[in-house]
């Protein structure tokens, strides 16, 4: 690596000739009018505007197609040099201070307009006026019209109307040539009058002159610098706010080999991925579970950390990609069986690589299918779950689930290592206390798998009810009730106090107790108090508390209903139910019902 300051127009000259261009993984230039005005304005003012890195072009390990920076004309030269960060300023620099076509940007708003710009040379040596005010952007007729385009506000579409106005065209403000000529023709547009010549003159100095000696630090990457180094520098020094991912990286590669990746993964997405509970998987999540899915099938050492995904090969995409979005569809399936039917509601969205891989891997011999390695690879799930084991960095534990849970399904290994280490501690429960947790959504699962019914209709909440009718997760016993009894948030706002609940019936139960509620659904929805405690019975609510409002007794027994349902999506027990330190927090013990 190396660093060195690059005059503005040098830099210039080489986007212009090609020698400097863009990786074909660097996105479409997106600077608004104004950002445009103000980058011009710190420039002309010689503040600096942030340091760009290149990478120099010529390693046949890193084989990224490219492209030449909007409004160069050079297609078809081979780049000296690549830029990795900068695209943007140094677009907006090369189209508005050095391009002779209109600038294609957009307003605050996103609409796409064209736009010239210009500086008034006034106001550019008057030190009161902030130089931002002095820069004008103009459409590309160069006319200024208001009143629905019947009235022409100002008119630079010729040098003479340019001189009128002492407008300077910055277009040619970095080429000496243009704006030699430039300043001939407002020196004779205005007889050589002195209080001209003196505003230009001024101008010059002021302006001109030192922009042609401004300077833009940039860092050049060695052309042997590896990729997954090049991604990593990219992430730690980005300023330009969009990130660089590995799947860009991997595009700019597998277009050299005239595969787009980019519109294969939108074909993708579209068929397969345009769910709500699949939409959330990202194009790097399925070049990694693409890459971990090849990297099982070829033997030996299983891995798929960036730099692996960055050495996935074009054949190997090819060869899985479809196989493997059949299993993120078989994955969704699954995870709709287990009553996850939103992203929102999904506990992990990383715990989806793994599972979508074990799907494709077990989609041989329709092997997915059999009920037994199903149940199997729903209880490696919910130990993931309950164990909240995918918080952090995952690309290790990816490897060893789908290495030992293939080993388990097959008979030939030990139980996976996140079923083993799988713990839920019983007072977890009381800090769950927002959707934000893996665990909080994974009790919701656990209710509506449990057949939960709404308690008006008494219609089962599945897929499409929870679809329909607005399923959300509230209170049993409701906050505003809770607070004027004065019982402990820890309790009343924790899991244990809320379950899914259609948007008409919350709206029943207000801020009342549960015993009044109830009566008010029973009138309402002309159901009996048998029935009504049967709907009760699926949300794991214990009727008799319930009723009685009795919020103590209620809560423990739900607090050990939730347990003994966690016990059984985990086939693992949970430790210390009825220690000392849990019966102090609950108030009783919590073991397993019988």
């Amino acid at each position: 690596m190396k660093t060195n300051d690059r005059k503005i127009t040098d830099l210039m000259m080489t986007v212009h000739s090609g020698k400097t261009q863009l990786p074909d993984f660097q996105r479409g230039w997106v600077w608004d009018d104004n950002r445009i005005k103000a980058l011009i304005a710190s420039i002309t003012n010689g503040y600096p505007v942030g340091a760009a890195m290149f990478l120099e072009y010529g390693n046949d390990t890193i084989r990224f197609k490219y492209r030449v920076v909007e409004g160069s004309h050079s297609d078809g030269v081979v780049p000296d040099e690549l830029i990795l960060d900068g695209q943007q300023r140094l677009t907006s620099i090369y189209t508005s201070l050095f391009g002779e076509s209109a600038v294609n940007t957009r307003t605050e708003k996103g609409q796409d307009i064209k736009r010239f710009y210009y500086i008034d040379m006034a106001k550019a040596v008057d030190n009161s006026v902030d130089r931002v005010e002095a820069i004008l952007s103009v459409p590309e007729s160069r006319k200024i019209t208001s009143d629905f385009g019947r009235k022409i506000d100002l008119d630079v579409s010729t040098p003479d109307l340019e001189y009128k106005q002492k407008l300077f065209p910055l277009n040619i403000i970095l080429e000496p040539n243009k704006y030699a000529n430039w300043q001939m023709g407002f020196m004779q547009y205005y007889n050589y009058d002195p209080a001209a010549s003196m505003l230009y003159n001024e101008f010059l100095t002021k302006v001109i002159v030192p922009i042609g000696q401004y300077t833009i630090p940039v860092i050049t990457l060695d052309k042997d610098t590896p990729k997954e180094a090049v991604c990593q520098v990219f992430e730690n020094v980005n300023t330009g706010g969009v990130s660089l991912t590995v799947f860009e990286l991997v595009t700019a590669v597998f277009a050299m080999e005239d595969f787009e990746l980019r519109k294969d993964w939108e074909d993708r997405q579209k068929k397969y991925f345009s769910g709500d509970l699949l939409a959330i998987t990202s194009a790097t999540d399925f070049l990694t579970a693409c890459t971990l899915l090849s990297s099982y099938k070829k033997g030996g050492t299983v891995s798929c950390k960036k730099r692996d995904v960055l050495n996935l090969t074009l054949s190997e995409y090819r060869e899985y990609a479809n196989v493997l979005s059949e299993g993120f569809v078989e994955a969704e399936k699954i995870l709709q069986e287990e009553r996850i039917f939103s992203s929102k509601d999904l506990p992990y969205t990383t715990q989806l690589i793994p599972l979508a891989v074990l799907c494709a891997l077990l989609a041989d011999n329709n092997r997915i299918k059999v009920t037994s390695i199903k149940d199997k690879l729903k209880q490696w799930y919910w130990c993931g779950v309950f164990g909240e084991m995918y918080g952090g960095a995952n690309e290790t534990r990816y490897v060893y689930d789908v290495v030992d849970v293939m080993a388990w399904i097959d008979d030939s290994g030990n139980i996976p290592r996140t079923i083993q280490e799988s713990y839920f501690n019983p007072g977890r429960l009381l800090s769950l206390q927002t959707r934000l947790s893996a665990a909080y959504k994974g009790i919701m699962a656990l209710i509506l798998k449990n057949h939960c019914k709404d308690f008006i209709s008494g219609r089962e909440m599945d897929f499409s009810l929870y679809k329909a009718e607005s399923i959300d997760i509230h209170h049993i016993f409701p906050k505003d009730y809770c607070e004027k009894q004065g019982y402990p948030k820890a309790k009343w706002n924790s899991v244990v106090n809320k379950t899914p609940i259609s948007y008409s019936t919350n709206r029943e139960i207000g801020g009342i107790a549960p015993s009044q509620y109830l009566a008010r659904i029973e009138k309402k929805g002309q159901v009996s108090p048998e029935v009504l405690d049967s709907y009760l019975q699926t949300h794991f609510i214990d009727v008799a508390s319930c009723r009685a409002d009795a919020f103590d007794e209620y809560f423990i027994k739900r607090a050990i209903i939730i347990l003994d349902a966690i016990e059984n999506a985990t086939g693992k027990a949970v430790p210390g139910r009825d220690s000392e330190e849990t019966i102090q927090a609950f108030g009783g013990n919590l073991k397993r019902n019988r």
